[in-house]
């Protein structure tokens, strides 16, 4: 440790290393992990209750929590059952080309709804759908899992991490990030993937038919990284007025946000509250949706990163840093932020990764005098890009389990994607985000 470190950033650095060692080791459900890094932090007075609260209180804690809730009532509606019923008959008439649009459709559905639900009903669709074809479902059910994380980075709402990156962006004194900000260059990036999953996936993944495992489930035991295991019910009956109504809010929850009207926080809560008020969803069921574990993950990592901040950490971080970027120049940063991301989100929860991150990111640009936004969007971009492994994410422990699947198939398929999403998007980022 450097000699000029306070006793403060002493106890937030080993509160952040025992919380990284232990999420790595993975034998702790990880919201109990950030929640024991967080009572360490308050009870030595690293940081304050009021920065607890507001972590707890936070507008991503809000506005993920009624996400959750507008989400759950779509999915009780028997909405996304219909959409994946279509798709297979859409499949049906085009063959193995209509499994591809329908991995599209799902890539472009998770950038507004949740990927897990869609990946647990999509999957078994795909795979069915693939041996009537007689091929392997192994050709395409990671692609499907990949496609979702692409798209679920092309907006601020497609996944946890972007509200995460956007909150701690803004504890960190940045402006917040609107609805599209990032989706330019997420959709370069994702179509990047696209192209490489659809012309290299099928050869790297064309195995043989191997006897699919039943059923699609989470699996026991197994908490992967990037998301909590699926909560979803199964194809629930459609119910025209529920789901007309689910949908309506949901759309007019991200027009008020997109144009500005409201955050998303207060438009995403009041889209919940409503649906609960007409009686759309019941008071039981939208608690069912929150997914506290996942929430509680959250909040409890926000106050391992608010300790780096108050404490300064991720300033004298920064800046021993900086004496060697400053003659690379901020492209290398850039580069080096994306990549540090990249790996650690194959070994952390993507929240973590956000939280950890982020502060580090904003500080270095600051160091080096240029704008921390392209490095957010970076980081946004970077921390959901777990790929190399089928613990990353939740989506791909799902098709692993389906597809049976071997570990060195994702890393086959999923290391080469990362590279290409990572020089993409360091061309990119600052043609829509200058330095």
């Amino acid at each position: 440790m450097p000699p000029d470190m306070t006793p403060a950033q002493i106890i937030a650095l080993v509160v952040l290393v025992s919380v990284v060692a232990a999420l790595i080791h993975g034998k702790l459900r990880s919201d109990v992990v950030a929640l024991a890094g967080a009572a360490v932090l308050l009870g030595t007075r690293t940081v304050r209750p009021v920065e607890v609260q507001g972590a707890f209180a936070s507008p991503a804690i809000i506005a993920l929590a009624s996400l959750f809730v507008i989400a759950y009532a779509m999915e009780l509606s028997g909405l996304l059952g219909l959409l994946i019923r279509q798709a297979t008959k859409l499949c049906a008439r085009l063959g193995s080309a209509g499994l591809w649009l329908v991995i599209a459709l799902c890539g472009v559905g998770s950038a507004f709804l949740n990927n897990t639900p869609i990946v647990v009903l999509g999957a078994p669709v795909v795979r069915d759908v693939a041996q009537s074809l007689g091929q392997s479902p192994k050709r395409f059910l990671i692609p499907l899992s990949y496609a979702t994380i692409l798209g679920g980075a092309c907006t601020l709402i497609g996944t946890s991490t972007n509200l995460l990156v956007n909150d701690m962006a803004r504890n960190a004194g940045q402006p917040a990030l609107g609805l599209f900000e990032a989706t330019p260059v997420a959709l370069i990036i994702a179509l990047a993937g696209g192209v490489y999953l659809f012309l290299v996936g099928p050869r790297l993944l064309g195995a043989d038919p191997t006897p699919a495992r039943e059923p699609l489930a989470a699996p026991q035991g197994v908490t992967p990284a990037g998301e909590d295991p699926a909560l979803y019910p199964p194809d629930a009956a459609l119910d025209p007025i529920r789901a007309a109504a689910s949908l309506a809010v949901f759309a007019a929850v991200v027009a008020v946000a997109a144009v500005g009207l409201l955050p998303i926080a207060a438009s995403a809560f009041a889209g919940a509250v409503g649906l609960v008020l007409a009686r759309v969803i019941s008071v039981e069921d939208a608690y069912k949706g929150l997914r506290p574990e996942i929430l509680l993950l959250i909040a409890g990592m926000v106050v391992v990163g608010l300790s780096m901040e108050v404490t300064g950490l991720a300033a004298l971080t920064t800046k021993a840093m900086v004496g060697w970027l400053q003659a690379l120049g901020p492209i290398y940063a850039l580069a080096l932020i994306y990549g540090a991301t990249l790996l650690l989100t194959e070994l952390l929860s993507n929240a973590a990764v956000a939280v950890l991150l982020t502060p580090m990111a904003v500080a270095l640009a600051e160091s080096l005098g240029v704008s921390p936004r392209p490095f957010l969007v970076a980081v946004m971009m970077a921390a959901s890009a777990a790929f190399a492994t089928p613990f990353g994410y939740q989506t791909n422990v799902l098709v692993y389990q389906l597809g049976g699947y071997r570990y060195l198939d994702f890393v086959r398929l999923g290391a080469p994607l990362n590279l290409i999403t990572w020089a993409v998007g360091l061309i990119a980022i600052p043609l829509f985000f200058p330095f």
